[in-house]
Formats: C-alpha cells, sequence, structure tokens
C-alpha cells in the first residue's frame, strides 16, 4: 500500500500528555516503552508476530501537517510554542522489534521505544494497533493452517473483514501465518500474496442452467477449472453436470467447490463420483465458515478435501477477536543511567517488568527445539558455553539447570535514533522463516486444548530488580 501520514491516528490523550511533558522538566527526559502481550488468543500455546513493517511505514512517515496543527489549534487547549513544537516534530528514538513470524509469548517486550518521553508516548497506538491486529490474525491463520495437516487454505475473508485496512492487513497477516493466498487482489497487487478465486453462486443463477454455467467458465479459462457445485443440489446436479464439462472440455486443472452441506459426507460421495468418472486429479476445495476445529474434525471423519478456502472466523479472529497487546513505561532516565519503573496491580498479570530489556531465546543444540525465553537487562548477555539456571518468576523453586544449548536475540534493531536501520523481507521469506520457528516448537505447545505453557522467564538480576520495587512500593 501506499506509504500514508498517519500521525493523527492516536488517542487524544497521547497529545494531551505530549503537551504536558513539553510543558514539564519532562520535555526531553528520556524513557523506555515496552509493547507486549498477557495472554494467548483462543487459550493457545503461543502467538505469531505480524505488522512490523507497517509499524515501520508509520515511523519513518511520522510528521504533523499544517492541517493537524490547525485541527489541534480549534481544540483550544494547545499554545502556539507546542504548535510550532509539533510542525517541526521529529521521530528520533531507537526501536527494537521482534521479527515477524517468530512464535511470541504473553509478557515479552515485542516491541521497545527508547528516546525522549514525549516522542515515546505519541506513537502508542498506532505500535498497538499495528502490531495487535496483524499478530490475531497471524496467530489464528496459523492455527487454521496446522489444523489442515498440510492442505493449502487460502483466506477468503475480505468482505468481512473490519474495513479495507483490515481486509489488506488481514490478508497479509494470513499469509504469514501460513495461508497459501488470498481472495484480496489489492493484497496480491502490493504484497505479492497470490490472489485466488473462480465464481459466485450468481454466476451460476445468470445461466439456463449448470451445465451452462460451468461450460463457459470452463472455455473462458481453460487452465484451471474450478466450479462451483452446491447452487442447487451437490450430489444431483453439480457434480454430475461438472463431471459433464471436465470430460467435453479436458482442462489442464480442475476442481470443485463446495460451499455448503454436510462437508464431510458431500466430499466422500462427490470423491466416489468423480474416481468413478475417470477423474482423479480434480480437486475438492471445501468452503463456508470454516475454522481450526471444524477443518479437524471434518478431516477425522475422512472427508476428501485438497484445499480450504477460510473467510469471517479467519479475517475477523472471531473466535477471540482482540490480541490484548498493551504499552507500558519500563524505564526513565535519570542522571544518564536508565532507571527501571513498574506497575503494580492487585492483578498479578499486570505487574508489568521493569527495566531496559532484552529477550533470548535458548534452542536444544541436538534438535533444535526451544527450551525456553529469557528477558533480562539490556546489558546482559546469555553465555552458551556455560550450563543456564532458568526458573519460574512466579514460583522461584522450580528451577531447571540447562546445558548444550545456543542462545538467539529474539529482537532486531529497527531504528538507530530515528533513522531506519532494518530492511523487512520478503513476504515469501517471512511465511517460511515462520514455518521454521513454529518447527522448533514442541508438540504440546502446539496443542489446541490446555496446550503446555511454555517457559518465559526472567534473569536473577532482573527479577531482584522487580521484587525490590514491588517491595518499596507496597511498604
Amino acid at each position: 500500500m501506499e506509504n500514508l501520514n498517519l500521525t493523527m491516528l492516536t488517542d487524544f490523550y497521547e497529545i494531551t500528555m505530549a503537551n504536558g511533558y513539553f510543558r514539564t522538566e519532562m520535555k526531553n527526559k528520556e524513557a523506555c516503552f515496552d509493547m507486549f502481550f498477557r495472554k494467548v488468543p483462543d487459550g493457545g500455546g503461543f502467538a505469531i508476530m505480524a505488522g512490523v513493517e507497517q509499524l515501520i511505514d508509520y515511523l519513518n512517515n511520522l510528521r504533523f501537517t499544517e492541517k493537524d496543527v490547525e485541527y489541534l489549534r480549534t481544540k483550544g487547549v494547545f499554545d502556539e510554542e507546542f504548535l510550532q513544537f509539533l510542525l517541526d516534530f521529529e521521530f528520533t528514538c531507537d526501536v527494537w522489534a521482534v521479527p515477524e513470524g517468530t512464535p511470541i509469548f504473553p509478557h515479552e517486550p515485542l516491541i521497545t521505544i527508547k528516546g525522549p518521553v514525549i516522542q515515546a508516548q505519541l506513537v502508542e497506538t498506532m505500535v498497538l494497533l499495528t502490531i495487535n491486529h496483524q499478530s490475531l490474525i497471524a496467530t489464528k491463520a496459523n492455527r487454521i493452517v496446522r489444523a489442515s495437516l498440510g492442505r493449502p487454505v487460502m483466506e477468503f475473508g475480505t468482505r468481512r473483514a473490519h474495513g479495507a485496512s483490515a481486509a489488506i492487513y488481514g490478508a497479509r497477516a494470513a499469509y504469514i501465518g501460513g495461508c497459501a493466498g488470498t481472495a484480496c487482489a489489492i493484497a496480491d497487487r502490493d504484497y505479492g500474496i497470490s490472489a485466488m478465486g473462480t465464481m459466485a453462486h450468481s454466476w451460476v443463477q445468470v445461466f439456463p442452467n449448470e451445465y451452462d454455467a460451468f461450460k463457459a467458465y470452463a472455455e473462458i479459462y481453460p487452465d484451471n477449472v474450478v466450479l462451483l457445485v452446491d447452487t442447487y443440489n451437490v450430489l444431483k446436479s453439480g457434480v454430475p453436470e461438472a463431471i459433464k464439462v471436465f470430460k467435453e472440455m479436458k482442462p489442464k486443472k480442475m476442481g470443485i467447490r463446495i460451499d455448503s452441506g454436510d462437508i464431510a459426507y458431500l466430499t466422500k460421495k462427490a470423491r466416489k463420483m468423480l474416481d468413478a468418472a475417470g477423474l482423479e486429479e480434480c480437486t475438492i476445495v471445501i468452503s463456508n465458515s470454516l475454522d481450526e476445529y471444524i477443518i479437524r474434525d471434518v478431516i477425522m471423519e475422512g472427508a476428501k478435501v485438497d484445499s480450504f478456502g477460510v473467510g469471517e472466523r479467519l479475517i475477523t479472529a472471531r473466535s477471540e477477536p482482540v490480541f490484548g497487546g498493551v504499552y507500558k513505561l519500563s524505564s526513565l532516565n535519570e542522571g544518564g543511567k536508565m532507571i527501571p519503573k513498574i506497575k503494580i496491580s492487585e492483578n498479578v498479570e499486570k505487574i508489568t517488568n521493569p527495566g531496559f530489556k532484552k529477550v533470548y531465546r535458548l534452542y536444544n543444540k541436538t534438535n533444535n527445539k526451544v527450551l525456553a525465553d529469557v528477558i533480562t537487562l539490556f546489558d546482559e548477555t546469555i553465555d552458551e558455553n556455560e550450563s543456564y539456571e532458568i526458573f519460574d518468576p512466579n514460583a522461584v523453586w522450580k528451577r531447571k539447570r540447562l546445558t548444550n544449548f545456543y542462545v538467539r536475540d529474539l529482537r532486531v534493531q529497527l531504528f538507530d535514533h530515528g533513522n531506519c536501520v532494518y530492511e523487512s523481507p520478503n513476504i515469501e521469506d517471512i511465511q517460511d522463516y515462520c514455518k521454521s520457528e513454529v518447527d522448533t516448537l514442541w508438540s504440546e505447545t502446539l496443542r489446541f486444548e490446555n496446550p503446555q505453557p511454555y517457559y518465559v522467564d526472567l534473569s536473577e538480576k532482573l527479577w531482584t530488580i522487580k521484587q525490590d520495587l514491588i517491595s518499596n512500593v507496597i511498604k
């Protein structure tokens, strides 16, 4: 998509806070903010990171226009000195992010922004909007793709998405999660995601009968003929008329799509009819309000399906349509040193991890399976030549000493003092990377129901700082 200046796509309180910082001694104070999430959607074992490319685009185009400032002037609460500051605004922060396609877990800092507090605060809404939406759809897509057991999944949800941007970026995120293509033509144009689709029921209805509709389509598109066979009656007319056309026209590739009815029963019957007609190479596509559970069930029932078209339940993540990422202050520069800050809550999961941090992922050297993630202070390293003890931050007596592992810094730097230093990979490479990283997870983590919790631990040093801050606050 064309780059857009979305600077004003923000919650108004970020502008009022920016004005407040500007008018106090906090104006040039350096701060560090983390974006993280607290719970995996659908009770899953992990989520998939997505949206980084669009976050980069947003930050690269971050500037206030005369029109923006004129609007803010009409509010009557900002003085001219602050409005001029906005006209001269320049983003100078450092930014780190987990790469797109990476499996991610609760409480890990997915995005860290470090720089003047007035700048780091202003970008909160778009950081959350961008990463929350695409990570949600990529996560749902990955669940659906895994349920299909190797059969291609096509994203068919454009018309059910929550607006144009949700359709386009949703198609992108779904592809990262593993979908083979999309119904969204603009996603093909802008991102190279293969656009797929043949006909709607209306094509069949405008012809005198199914045979005429099917034959006309086959004559126009002889290289790949996929016929929608459930407009009237799948087994009595749809499949028989499709067989007649296939045998007459002999297309290079052929298939039928079923969009209603008892999918498992109809596909088994249709497969027998096609095979009996000598059309073993004819594929069967199913659609109609599918999700990972329905796909899993019809496969278990022996449905004869070669690929799936998944629409509304994917593009809207209907079963749990909120990712829940948050953006919190984690440290503040005091006298040249980043001082950890913490948010306390009676809800334990809402207590934040303080400090300027890194995230490491530890892998087993023997089988390349993940062992744990460890959140550390930014200047800490993990020596893979030495054993390393991990522990549950909420139950510190649960400890394990790891050996024979290698370590990866999970994040990359996107911006250095406002200059972009990262080039986003192409979409195919992101999808391949996602698949390879999901393959490093244990099968227990991949379960749809009651997955084994994944270990996200704190370094001893970070855990101690957190406990000291909690103790000082509640005294």
